[in-house]
């Protein structure tokens, strides 16, 4: 400390009220202390701090360093042993309790004044420094603890970026450049001793495809695009799925090359052998076939099937789904798939097949699984010669037929006839179709299983693969 060169001078003599006020307004809580250092009065500027303080009200006569808690003392004695030293302490902080069990911090320093050996405390509330404190250790331990998480979360994303099996691709939105590939891109790539970083993915495409791939990377940029088939030089035709993503305010595109099982062997041979007589056995023949990925969108077909579909050429059947031909809409498919995933084949399905343009055609299909890929066989049975029609009451099929039954019996009887003929068709109809799974058909007839078992033993069909066939 350094004190006034001329205090006699610049403040003159001072009364005992005059020296308290200075102290009182000098710090936001003073003390008074005498020579064996208990408080003999207290003055405190800022009011809510008294009444924040536990224990406030009681100081008065009681020695200074008891109004701590104990691990607070040692420090409240040092203050008063080097007031005693040196005329005037160190500020140091101490803390009381609150009445709310919290801590109040204050920055404390001792002077002795006058002869009798009084010592004056001046207190400082640091309540709002405190404040900031806390408010700064927390947002460095939420700092850390993000930071903590990113390098988690990076390192994830390394392994599984590296050990996925599917060949995935970064690329700058605005350039098509590749800023990252993972080992199974590279290997699907045959990059060999190429550096592929850096590189504009449009490099890799097949030269016929380079345009469309190009604008279908910048309309991704729009949030338009999805989807595309895509012929690479060096891995013949992948399906490419890419999404938008920002990192460091820059715009990529995260890019997935899927090559399904089924298609690669409708490819042919590389290195200049003939083409795989599977493949051209399937160009050829006169039954569709067509391969959807598990969500049933086409991925490709023959020319059988295009045909069938009354469309131009395969592209348009890509990003579209086989339900869109196949049968009644809503029914037949999603039960063919159902059959698929359960049992991995599918048998001589009958249903029919919407062209583009309305035709309809009877057909049969057979499906098997192929990996993560679907493939379906499809034959017209349209020029088949009509087999004989199941026995069983004649179902009348136009208003000609309805009306020579007219006089034959009853109006009332009539209509229950014509309508029990047409349920028990329609149960026939739907057993056949999920193969006796009566759980299947009652879905597809719109009933509950109990109001199908009923109906099952009205008609005499009860015996047929039992219940438990459910």
């Amino acid at each position: 400390m350094t004190p006034f060169h001329a205090p006699q001078d610049a403040i003159g003599a001072l009364d005992a009220a005059s020296a308290a006020t200075l102290a009182a307004g000098a710090s936001d809580l003073a003390l008074v202390l005498d020579r064996d250092g208990s408080i003999r009065d207290v003055a405190v500027q800022a009011h809510d701090l008294a009444g924040e303080i536990a224990g406030y009200g009681d100081w008065l006569g009681r020695p200074w360093s008891d109004i701590f808690p104990a691990e607070m003392r040692p420090k409240a004695t040092r203050i008063l042993a080097e007031a005693s030293r040196e005329r005037m302490s160190s500020w140091r902080q101490l803390t009381h309790k609150a009445v709310n069990g919290a801590d109040v911090s204050m920055l404390y320093a001792a002077l002795r004044v006058g002869d009798d050996d009084r010592t004056v405390v001046l207190g400082r509330d640091m309540r709002a420094v405190s404040a900031l404190q806390q408010r700064l250790i927390d947002a460095q331990v939420a700092m850390e603890r993000d930071y903590a998480r990113l390098r988690s979360a990076e390192t994830r994303y390394r392994m599984l970026f590296h050990a996925s099996a599917e060949p995935v691709l970064v690329l700058n939105a605005g350039t098509a450049k590749i800023v990252e590939l993972n080992p199974a891109a590279e290997a699907l790539l045959d990059s060999g001793t190429r550096r592929l970083v850096g590189r504009s993915f449009g490099d890799l495409v097949a030269p016929d495809g380079r345009a469309r791939i190009l604008q279908h990377l910048a309309q991704l940029r729009d949030g338009r695009g999805g989807e595309v088939a895509v012929t690479l030089s060096g891995a013949g035709r992948v399906t490419l799925l890419a999404s938008p993503l920002r990192q460091d305010a820059a715009g990529l595109l995260l890019v997935r090359l899927h090559k399904p099982a089924a298609l690669a062997a409708l490819e042919p041979a590389k290195d200049g052998m003939e083409p795989n007589s599977l493949a051209a056995f399937i160009e050829a023949s006169p039954d569709a076939v067509v391969v959807v990925d598990a969500d049933g969108q086409v991925l490709t077909a023959n020319p059988s099937f295009v045909e069938m579909a009354e469309v131009a050429d395969v592209s348009a059947l890509q990003d579209r789904s086989l339900a869109d031909w196949f049968g009644r809409a809503g029914v037949d498919f999603d039960l063919a798939m159902m059959n698929l995933r359960q049992t991995g084949a599918l048998r001589l399905f009958s249903t029919e097949l919407r062209g583009a343009a309305g035709g309809r055609i009877a057909v049969e299909v057979s499906a098997v699984a192929v990996g993560d890929a679907f493939g379906f066989a499809i034959r017209d049975v349209g020029r088949r010669a009509e087999v004989a029609p199941r026995a069983g009451p004649e179902l009348p099929h136009s208003a000609e037929q309805l009306t020579e039954l007219i006089g034959r019996m009853p109006l009332k009887d009539l209509v229950r006839e014509t309508t029990d003929v047409i349920e028990k068709l329609c149960i026939e109809a739907a057993l056949d179709l999920t193969k006796d799974n009566r759980a299947s058909a009652a879905e597809v007839l719109g009933l509950s299983r109990q109001s199908l078992y009923v109906k099952l033993r009205r008609f005499g069909l009860a015996d047929t693969g039992g219940e438990a066939g459910a």
